[in-house]
């Protein structure tokens, strides 16, 4: 299971990374929409490539369709906005507000999600050691963004 949290910590890094990779893109392209375009491309080829080496790619059945919640069609519409975001506003605010801001977004966002059961999630309630964690980071955040 340590693995797991590994990954996660790589994907944070990366996250942070890519942040900038994308800023410079956008400045270097002249326009940030066709740098979006590139992640678009760079994403869907990294997933293809790693689905079929794993053998873990195959298209959905009708009826597995037709099972899929409507909300759950645009996960990838939120991704680009989150990359639009990377696009546009990272270079401008710094990387550490940028990251410690949509971290903490998710964070804050992800309590009420485990609390109320969103979205798929399992309910988790929101106890006061979440609540306070949630503060702290919004804390943290304005202390990074202000310093």
């Amino acid at each position: 299971m340590w693995y797991l949290y590994c990954l996660v910590l790589l994907a944070g890094v990366a996250n942070a990374v890519q942040a900038g990779q994308n800023g410079a893109l956008a400045k270097s392209l002249g326009w940030s929409l066709s740098a979006g375009l590139v992640v678009a491309a760079g994403t869907a080829t990294c997933i293809l490539v790693v689905g079929l080496l794993s053998g873990r790619l195959s298209l959905p059945t009708m009826a597995q369709a037709l099972e899929v919640p409507w909300w759950a069609w645009f996960g990838g519409v939120l991704g680009g906005g989150i990359v639009l975001a990377q696009l546009l506003v990272a270079r401008q605010i710094g990387a550490a507000p940028f990251l410690g801001m949509l971290v903490t977004a998710g964070v804050v966002t992800s309590i009420l999600l485990d609390h109320f059961g969103w979205i798929g999630f399992e309910r988790h309630p929101a106890t006061v050691w979440r609540i306070l964690g949630g503060l702290l980071m919004i804390g943290g955040v304005a202390l990074v963004a202000t310093s």
